[in-house]
């Protein structure tokens, strides 16, 4: 193993864990982020050092990192305070499916394993195929709302209007999905979304369980095609919310048997 690569990796965010686990290369994580679901066992297995958007720089600095891993314009100052500790920070922001298999290959570069990596990527590359076979064989595309969160009302990021576009959907709001920050996403009238007429429904409210009684009882929302239908499901947002492999292996084929559920009831 060379001395050149980093052998004490504090990741900030759970999908560079995962990444690292899927490549057998979780000895050199000496740290995690609190939020880290995938793989569970990192959970037992790595300290927890940040939270997400807060933490003490110090808890970080005593597990010695040579590398940190972060995430997004929101770890923005952790990672300046870091440098000026003298750490090497690498910054991550993918927010789309490409920008996910890529921030996979180089996260393999940075470990001296871009071969597993390449692996990895080209295992995820067969699943898009198998959602884009199986959206080619439905009868249209169906129109979708994904809420991420309900109060206010916020539709998808990047990543997941590219899977729904994947899985043969048309999302409602695409027209969001390019804003980073969950606030630019906020749909000031809920009564919008009506107007839009999604026939499927999918939350995924960050961290809280999705409530689809609630959103069929909103006001004005009795006539919404989805909701007429049934049509409302939820994906847990440790899958689909965090840009990471899961979103691709787990969420994306969820996505899938919804919409095929749907093409069934038409």
């Amino acid at each position: 193993m060379s001395k050149r690569l980093p052998q004490r990796i504090a990741c900030l965010t759970t999908e560079t864990v995962e990444v690292l686990y899927a490549l057998g290369e979780q000895e050199r994580i000496v740290g995690i982020s609190g939020y880290t679901v995938h793989p569970p066992r990192a959970r037992k297995e790595k300290p927890k050092v940040f939270a997400f958007t807060s933490g003490d720089v110090d808890k970080i600095l005593a597990v010695q990192p040579d590398l940190v891993l972060t995430f997004s314009n929101l770890q923005a100052d952790i990672a300046r305070a870091l440098i000026q500790a003298g750490v090497a920070v690498f910054a991550f922001n993918q927010r789309s499916v490409e920008d996910i298999l890529a921030m996979i290959e180089t996260v393999g570069r940075l470990v001296g394993a871009e071969d597993k990596a390449l692996t990895l990527i080209a295992d995820l590359e067969k699943i898009i195929e198998q959602a884009r076979a199986a959206a080619a064989r439905l009868p249209r595309r169906p129109k979708v709302y994904f809420e991420e969160w309900n109060d206010p009302p916020i539709s998808g990021i990047g990543w997941v209007s590219d899977l729904i576009t994947i899985a043969g959907g048309e999302d409602i709001f695409s027209e969001n999905a390019a804003k980073q920050s969950a606030k630019d996403r906020i749909i000031a009238d809920p009564l919008e979304i009506v107007r839009r007429a999604p026939e499927i429904i999918i939350g995924s409210w960050c961290g809280k369980k999705f409530r689809p009684e609630n959103v069929a009882a909103r006001p004005g929302w009795a006539g919404v095609p989805a909701v007429v239908g049934r049509q409302l499901h939820e994906i847990k947002s440790a899958v689909i919310l965090n840009p990471g492999p899961v979103a691709i292996r787990e969420g994306l084929p969820m996505l899938t048997r919804i919409f095929e559920q749907w093409a069934d009831l038409c």
